[in-house]
């Protein structure tokens, strides 16, 4: 890569980024607070940026997320959820351009169920329960979303 084609991809990492800000606003109504469209533009770089930066850019949505709420379960517990966010948006990207289903399916997987499974034991399964139906519609509306834009994208 050249200097030039890498400007032009920090500049797509920090376009997405402040997209995931604004989506960080719009909320999904959840016992927490923290669900919201701040994942899709992570989703979104991770097909046409690549695994690492769609990786980054769904961390720092979260996170950012996450301090709109006031880390309403603690800094520690939402560094975790971000890694977990990261690890959603690989996976969304290594399987997006083999079959868009599975590659929805293993990103609100670990999105919701496994984010939330690893976090009963801090929290109880209570919590579980109460936030499994607002994360996982969060998680469909993002991906849904994020697999609209990239129809409609050119992937160069």
């Amino acid at each position: 890569m050249n200097n030039k084609s890498n400007l032009y991809t920090m500049i797509k990492i920090a376009l997405l980024i402040a997209l995931s800000v604004v989506g960080s606003l719009i909320k999904i109504p959840s016992p927490v607070g923290t669900v919201a469209l701040d994942s899709l533009p992570g989703f979104v770089g991770a097909v046409l940026l690549g695994l690492w930066p769609g990786a980054i850019i769904g961390a720092l949505g979260h996170l950012t997320t996450a301090l709109s709420g006031g880390f309403p379960l603690t800094i520690p517990v939402h560094l975790l959820i971000a890694l977990l966010m990261g690890l959603s948006m690989v996976g969304f990207g290594y399987f997006f351009k083999r079959n868009k289903i599975i590659a929805i399916l293993i990103a609100a997987i670990i999105n919701a169920p496994l984010s939330l499974a690893l976090l009963s034991p801090l929290y109880g399964w209570g919590f579980f329960y109460a936030m499994i139906v607002p994360l996982t519609i969060g998680a469909l509306v993002n991906l849904l979303l994020a697999t609209l834009v990239l129809r409609y994208v050119k992937h160069a």
